[in-house]
């Protein structure tokens, strides 16, 4: 059977067995969240030995030639040494410049990193609070924020969350891989319309998208729909509000969760042209995009980001 070697450990494992859940089984911490490729929490760096990697893709060709990969993607097939990602030694130190709360739950965090990061509206980056990570999408803007900026859904209990409600302004955090994700903007889409739909924290991401809309000057009509609990967890009012009134082709709707079967049903496409950002969690963008198709939207307009639902 191969060998399996982490540090100075090393066992047998059974041909083709999940290497995120060999490490994990015999206490080896490598955190996960997706286990789907999406989120790259479970890199870990192949020293040694080759996996059978199932998702090659979902890492770059330079990751790839550094032996990092998804262990989530991986089956053992052959005597394997490897290195878990270390956020002291491989992740980039960010400062905690502001924490304030957007509503009820949602927690925005707001980070100075130790050196400048190259990267665009909608992307995501892991952060790790000690040995817990997480994924979380950027709200900031490179060309106008000074910060990385998150929105933490912190309805729910989870290890970084609750890591977070802790944190204080001076304290460091660390940043772990930064990756593309679904949502941008394309400056061809200048004069197309844009909807922007957003449940939940997916608000944050969209509203990056959004600004960097309006700052390379979209001419057609922008369209944000924000579905949330309840109304007290509609956030950003404020601010959505002036961008609204400096840029008159831009509409605001919000919705409670109750509300959206009956507002899918009079949901139509007013052109064919229009370009559909979703995100936020997966019921919600799968119920927009399955509504979008119906009304005629093309598939290869829609660019959709469900969140993970694990903590």
């Amino acid at each position: 059977m191969p060998q399996l070697h982490v540090a100075d450990q090393h066992w047998s494992v059974a041909p083709n067995t999940n290497l995120l859940d060999a490490l994990n089984q015999v206490g080896v911490s490598v955190p996960y969240s997706c286990r789907a490729g999406s989120c790259h929490a479970c890199l870990v760096r192949c020293v040694r030995g080759e996996p059978a990697d199932l998702k090659p893709e979902a890492l770059s060709r330079d990751q790839h030639e550094q032996g990092w990969r998804l262990a989530c993607q991986c089956q053992i097939v052959e005597d394997l040494q490897i290195e878990a990602f270390d956020p002291l030694r491989d992740g980039v130190p960010a400062q905690v410049a502001g924490l304030d709360w957007l509503s009820p739950t949602v927690l925005r965090l707001r980070l100075t990193p130790q050196r400048a990061l190259r990267y665009r509206a909608g992307q995501h980056l892991v952060l790790w609070a000690g040995d817990v990570a997480r994924p979380y999408s950027l709200s900031s803007l490179p060309e106008e924020d000074r910060f990385l900026e998150f929105h933490l859904d912190c309805a729910h209990p989870g290890e970084f969350v609750d890591a977070a409600r802790q944190f204080k302004v001076g304290d460091v955090v660390r940043l772990g891989e930064l990756r593309g994700g679904a949502l941008r903007y394309d400056p061809d889409w200048q004069e197309q319309p844009l909807w922007l739909l957003a449940s939940g924290t997916g608000l944050g991401p969209l509203y990056g998208v959004l600004r960097e809309a309006l700052r390379q000057d979209h001419q057609g009509p922008i369209r944000l729909v924000h579905v949330a609990r309840d109304k007290a967890e509609h956030y950003l009012q404020s601010e959505l509000l002036a961008l609204s009134a400096a840029c008159p082709g831009f509409v605001i709707e919000y919705l409670e969760r109750p509300q959206l079967p009956d507002y899918l049903l009079q949901m139509g496409v007013v052109s064919r042209q229009t370009r559909a950002l979703v995100c936020g969690h997966p019921d919600t963008v799968d119920a927009f995009a399955k509504r979008l198709f119906l009304a005629g939207l093309p598939r290869n307009q829609l660019l959709a980001d469900a969140f993970l639902t694990r903590s």
